[in-house]
């Protein structure tokens, strides 16, 4: 049916930025598959906007050139600490500003880094270990917003195969009240966004995290996250090569996390991996699919729900409650998954709980407990 062609993607293809935006704006009417309601692309929410003063500064003014070569990092900086005690605004008109990830653009409290939509933050190719466009570290008030972040992944000097994967495009640590929205971030050696360090009140909205090499966003240590109408792909590189990993470090949790008219698609391996000592994690209205492995796992968290979500495609099994307690699965629509063992027709069905016809959409461990399947549909 044409609903189904519009929702549904096609193994292996993109959907850029302008295109995911511009079909938010088409998918404006709920569509119904099967008779389930699925939430549209496009969303009424809005990102908080955090507290900060009136001045406003360019990096412009600063020194920044834009150019693609010359390197841009100390007006940046530069004019970020211009900033008073009160906060501002750091405009960034269009241009391709070069930024030595090495020694970072360092983020204060009470700022909103305003970047042109045709403003591009260029990583400089290195071969450290650890490094990052944008970093926030115990700071508040702070917003990121429009531009496109591009990290080296492509020109990166890699020790081995498995180092650098903490370059990141963003990285906050043990912030609170962050917006990050409206922009396009990709190609970094690391995560596109990571956070940890007991950060909180953290908002993502209308981003698009794409060609990242570890992940395309990482939530690790972390409180009362959301994450809204954004678009997590094409993650490839180095392990766990997720979508969103919601994997808290040592003994430290991540809680209180909602990801909502999400697209988690054609990564690597899972769309979303729930690690242990994760807790209340709501996926809800997503559109999970054609992901190298499984669509959603979880593994030794608890109070998970996959909720009012298309789950499609996927090279391995839809959703795998691996291990966990108090996981729940309901009006959710779900097709072709294990697509590596073919295609494989079915009559439309609703299941209210669970049976071996949907084991390719679901597959539910004896180390799962307390695990609720409401009412899906199969196609």
């Amino acid at each position: 049916m044409k609903e189904q062609q519009v929702l549904s993607g096609i193994c292996n293809a993109g959907m850029p930025r302008r295109q995911f935006l511009r079909n938010s704006v088409l998918l404006s009417v709920p569509l119904v598959l099967g008779g389930i309601s699925l939430p549209a692309a496009a969303s009424t929410y809005v990102p908080p906007t955090r507290t900060r003063g009136t001045t406003v500064l360019s990096v412009k003014t600063y020194g920044a050139v834009g150019d693609g070569i010359h390197d841009d990092t100390a007006a940046f900086q530069a004019a970020i600490n211009a900033l008073p005690a009160a906060g501002g605004t750091v405009n960034v008109p269009a241009g391709t500003y070069l930024i030595d990830p090495t020694r970072k653009i360092n983020l204060r409290s009470y700022m909103l880094l305003n970047m042109d939509p045709n403003a591009i933050l260029k990583a400089k190719s290195n071969s450290a270990i650890r490094a990052y466009i944008l970093f926030a570290s115990k700071r508040t008030q702070v917003e990121i917003a429009g531009g496109q972040l591009m990290g080296d992944r492509d020109t990166h000097t890699y020790v081995s195969t498995s180092t650098s994967e903490w370059n990141h495009g963003i990285q906050i640590i043990g912030c609170t009240g962050v917006t990050i929205r409206d922009l396009w971030v990709g190609k970094c050696a690391g995560d596109g966004i990571c956070t940890g360090g007991n950060t909180s009140d953290l908002v993502i909205a209308n981003v698009v995290s794409t060609q990242n090499r570890r992940q395309g966003l990482s939530l690790t240590w972390c409180h009362d996250v959301q994450v809204h109408d954004s678009e997590f792909s094409y993650t490839k590189g180095t392990s766990p090569e997720c979508g969103i990993d919601i994997e808290p470090d040592n003994t430290d949790p991540a809680y209180n996390i909602l990801i909502q008219n999400c697209r988690l698609n054609n990564n690597a391996k899972y769309g979303i991996n729930i690690y242990k000592r994760a807790s209340n994690i709501n996926l809800d209205g997503c559109t999970i699919e054609s992901n190298g492995s499984c669509g959603v796992v979880t593994l030794g968290c608890s109070q998970v729900t996959v909720q009012n979500s298309l789950v499609q495609n996927n090279s391995a099994t839809g959703v795998q409650f691996y291990s966990g307690s108090n996981l729940t699965m309901k009006n959710n629509v779900s097709f072709n998954n294990y697509c590596r063992l073919g295609n494989k027709d079915r009559v439309d069905f609703y299941l209210t709980g669970y049976n071996s016809k949907v084991s390719r959409d679901m597959l539910i461990r004896s180390t799962a407990t307390n695990v609720t399947i409401g009412s899906n549909f199969y196609k």
